[in-house]
């Protein structure tokens, strides 16, 4: 039941969040010379009036692909991280959360350089409309073909800082928002108490690692279009301080932070609303207790 929760939640949260991520992704890796788009509203003016709403949505499917094994992985390895360390504290939740983060990476990497591919593909193309890649998986394949195992894994890394401390910080700031707001099952606010505690932890998540973020997306986008630019993760981060200064790694926050709290708040609602109803059709000998629910909450939301 958990499981099942967690992959709509999740499901939800990529619908409502991924227009957001796409328009991210475009002003990360945007030429500082030559800049397409002024900001974070023209950037969406401008993909929906060249490539239509879809265009919002290019690069879901590797996403959707891969969230029942990243929402498995958080699942699993954090409800055993909290059993092994037995105490139910901040400082364990942070350390489940960012062994969750750490162990999903596998799948989140290559999911994240398809989306990333896919999201980039057709940029700055004005006369062909030819197509790359078919879909995610056709990504996946073809970079694979061409650099190996290697190729698919681009950015792992990067993604490892990111995800780690990331997740750690988001189960840390949701379980201190939990017990501060005092979440329990019988208050009829407990469900916007949950959603803005989901909220507020994927921002406080995405602020403590955001420039890990830029650095992951431009090394995971270089080489479309033939040109290679970065050697490495070091030589990622001089080009950028040097062509753009701090605010390099700071681009697309705007558009970060909007989705952050939209896409947790969908996948608090849906997760909660789904285990509610379980709970109430199992009946009274299947009750699940309150504490116990809070738990599957947390444990299946996935940033």
């Amino acid at each position: 039941m958990d499981f099942v929760a967690g992959c709509i939640g999740g499901a939800s949260g990529v619908l409502v969040g991924h227009p957001f991520d796409t328009v991210k992704v475009r002003l990360q890796v945007q030429s500082v010379d030559k800049p397409l788009y002024r900001g974070t509203f023209h950037c969406f003016q401008s993909i929906v009036r060249q490539e239509s709403l879809l265009g919002l949505y290019k690069g879901i499917g590797s996403p959707m692909m891969g969230l029942a094994f990243i929402n498995a992985i958080v699942f699993g390895v954090q409800g055993n991280a909290m059993r092994r360390l037995g105490q139910d504290t901040p400082l364990n939740q942070f350390l489940a959360g960012a062994a969750a983060g750490a162990i999903q990476c596998v799948i989140c990497c290559p999911m994240e350089l398809a989306k990333t591919r896919m999201q980039m593909q057709g940029l700055g193309e004005k006369k062909s409309k030819r197509k790359l890649y078919k879909n995610s998986l056709d990504c996946l394949v073809r970079i694979y073909r061409r650099e190996g195992f290697r190729g698919i894994n681009r950015g792992m890394l990067t993604t490892v800082i990111r995800e780690t401390p990331g997740f750690g910080v988001y189960f840390l700031t949701y379980d201190v928002l939990t017990r501060r707001l005092g979440c329990e099952p019988e208050d009829s606010y407990m469900i916007p108490k949950l959603l803005f505690a989901g909220g507020m932890s994927g921002i406080a998540s995405w602020l403590s690692t955001y420039p890990v973020d830029v650095i992951k997306s431009r090394l995971q986008a270089d080489g479309v279009g033939g040109e290679n630019r970065y050697s490495g993760i070091a030589d990622c981060v001089r080009q950028s301080w040097e062509r753009e200064g701090w605010r390099a790694f700071t681009r697309g926050l705007t558009s970060t932070l909007l989705r952050a709290f939209p896409v947790n708040a969908a996948t608090f609602a849906t997760v909660t609303l789904f285990l509610i109803y379980m709970r109430d059709e199992e009946g009274a000998n299947c009750e699940v207790p309150p504490q116990a629910l809070q738990q599957q909450q947390v444990q299946t939301t996935s940033l």
